[in-house]
């Protein structure tokens, strides 16, 4: 991966409107200069399996991401992956009760994929975590699904909120499964020239 020479005066601009990402980037002390989220397709193309397609919406959106010369945008996408199947944001509290009917009791990988773009260069990474849930009755489902905590949430729930009651084992990021794995991150954005460590957030 090609690293370009830091440069401070580099604003950031955040692709995406998710407050949990916002709270992570807060964590290694970098606050984006704007926050611009794109408006683009996210329906998966058919046939199309989890890695490749949160790759993809992970590229289309920091591509949609209007930048000036002194900018880089980051974005990124996440989806919960039951083997080939894709399990983005439920609709309703219908299709969020059948998603963690489907995931109770399994392992399932919860899928990050990053993008940075500085000029017409861009730089990507996924990260993939797998996380297991307990098995759930009924009256599980039916309370969480009343906390509100699934909406806007892929898979249909949010490990760091109540649904975290459910999360029996993780093998990889807790960040990623968030929606921002931060290393990764930090990685991607000094690549690009905007340097993180040690800049006052």
């Amino acid at each position: 991966m090609t690293t370009l020479r830091p440069d401070p005066s580099l604003r950031l601009v955040l692709g995406s409107g998710s407050p949990r990402r916002l709270e992570l980037l807060a964590q290694v002390g970098i606050t984006p200069d704007d926050v611009r989220p794109p408006d683009i397709d996210e329906d998966p193309a058919k046939g199309e399996v989890p890695r490749v397609y949160v790759n993809r919406i992970a590229g289309e959106k920091v591509a949609a991401v209007h930048t000036a010369a002194d900018e880089v945008a980051l974005c990124a996408d996440t989806t919960v992956a039951l083997g080939r199947r894709i399990m983005g944001k439920p609709a309703d509290a219908n299709e969020a009760t059948a998603f963690l009917q489907a995931l109770s009791g399994r392992r399932h990988k919860v899928i990050t994929a990053i993008a940075i773009k500085r000029g017409d260069r861009i730089w990507q990474k996924d990260v993939q975590t797998s996380v297991a849930v307990k098995r759930l009755s009924g009256s599980d489902i039916a309370w969480y699904i009343d906390t509100g905590d699934w909406q806007g949430k892929a898979g249909g729930y949010a490990i760091q909120g109540p649904a975290s009651a459910f999360i029996s084992w993780i093998n990889g990021s807790f960040h990623a499964v968030m929606g921002l794995p931060l290393p990764e991150t930090v990685g991607l954005l000094t690549a690009a020239g905007y340097p993180v460590l040690g800049r006052r957030a």
